[in-house]
């Protein structure tokens, strides 16, 4: 039985464990939180990636927590309405399927059907990698040590793994030009099932309240030219620069926010980014998920990639013995998908928040034109990949 060790237990690495297990692999998955990680923004399971749940059984489960957005609201800088609409408006209508759930539940679910059957390690990383003709050696961070046939990469666009074996980040990482501070905020005003998204040019500030509970999702996004280096490991500086870029807007609640995001325990603050690699396998080191191939959360596609990914990568590995043709097919098969959904958003240029006045004066005439929703049809090609059936033991 080859063994596998991934990295990351988010939604790339217990979605491989699934499919890994199903085919007769020993699977770890070493997690450097202390537990699986809950809460978050809703995140979208669009087009195959539906289908991928489907065949892994959760998608009752999914159904139940479905989210139910009944309503977008987009503002001016004053804070006066552009237009408010229905989330299925700006998704062009897709097939109605698509599911829109908390990344903590769609985590949580994936982590409990394989929780028996895989083992993991929280708290935990990779700090060495040793690849010979028989195998990985691994060393891990609170220093023990083993040897794997397969090492995969599964966590995240900062991968640690990607690091190990491709390299520098920095190497693979492609800015977009926007930074964001994510947080979560008193729902002092009411908010129910919907999200309130306010731009001035260069500027996004969202309110998003998942139900009816006391609790919003608060996000504040904005174009910079570099990317904020020396903010990525100073929670101080990263306060203090988005406190800036929003000191003079003139919308009240803009400044609620900010007072929010500075008294928050849970800020996080990044760039918007995608990862370009020339190609996802090194050896017997292999990425998957946004390791591999970031699209940026502008594309709202980054949890389905994983997830379909996921199904992929199990797949080939195995009807393939050999690694080195099973991560060949494996990324012959995905990476045209994965590169139409990061083509989606180019440097500089995002709906959710546009950098010039004219931008955003075309964006909400846009979004004043949306009158109807559209009626259920076919899958975007930027969501439909056609699943091959991998047979299992």
């Amino acid at each position: 039985m080859s063994t596998v060790l991934i990295s990351g237990a988010s939604i790339a690495g217990p979605a491989l464990a699934y499919w890994l297990r199903r085919h007769g692999f020993d699977v770890t998955v070493v997690e450097k939180a202390g537990t699986p990680r809950g809460g978050g923004y809703p995140i979208d399971i669009r087009g195959t990636a539906v289908d991928v749940v489907e065949r892994m059984g959760l998608l009752p489960a999914l159904r139940a927590a479905h989210v139910d957005t009944r309503a977008l609201t987009f503002l001016e800088p004053d804070g006066s309405p552009v237009a408010s609409l229905r989330p299925e408006a700006l998704a062009g209508g897709g097939e109605g399927r698509d599911l829109e759930v908390v990344r903590g539940d769609l985590t949580r679910l994936l982590y409990d059907a394989v929780r028996d059957e895989v083992e993991f390690l929280f708290d935990d990383a990779i700090v060495a990698l040793d690849e010979h003709p028989g195998g990985v050696d691994v060393t891990f961070r609170g220093g023990a040590r083993r040897t794997v046939d397969i090492v995969v990469g599964a966590d995240g666009l900062h991968s640690g793994v990607r690091a190990l074996a491709f390299g520098p980040e920095e190497t693979f990482h492609r800015y977009l030009g926007y930074c964001f501070a994510g947080f979560t905020m008193r729902n002092d005003a009411g908010l129910s099932h919907e999200g309130v998204i306010w731009n001035a040019p260069g500027r996004g500030a969202i309110r998003y309240a998942v139900g009816d509970g006391e609790t919003l999702h608060g996000l504040l996004c904005f174009a910079r030219a570099e990317p904020p280096f020396h903010a990525f490991r100073d929670p101080a500086a990263q306060r203090d620069l988005v406190a800036a870029v929003f000191a003079d807007d003139e919308w009240e609640i803009v400044a609620g926010m900010v007072d929010a995001m500075r008294a928050a325990d849970d800020l996080y603050f990044d760039v918007v980014s995608q990862i370009r690699l020339p190609h996802w396998s090194a050896g017997r080191v292999v990425l998957a998920g946004d390791a591999a191939h970031a699209p940026s959360f502008l594309t709202g596609q980054g949890s389905s990639l994983a997830l379909v990914g996921a199904y992929m990568l199990a797949g080939e590995l195995a009807v393939n013995p050999d690694h080195r043709t099973a991560f060949a097919a494996y990324e012959r098969a995905t990476r045209p998908f994965a590169e139409a959904n990061q083509a989606l958003v180019t440097a500089g240029d995002a709906r959710l928040v546009p950098r010039t006045a004219e931008a955003l004066a075309r964006r909400n005439a846009a979004l004043r034109d949306l009158t109807a929703v559209p009626e259920p049809g076919g899958r975007p090609a930027h969501t439909a990949l056609r699943l091959p059936t991998f047979a299992t033991p």
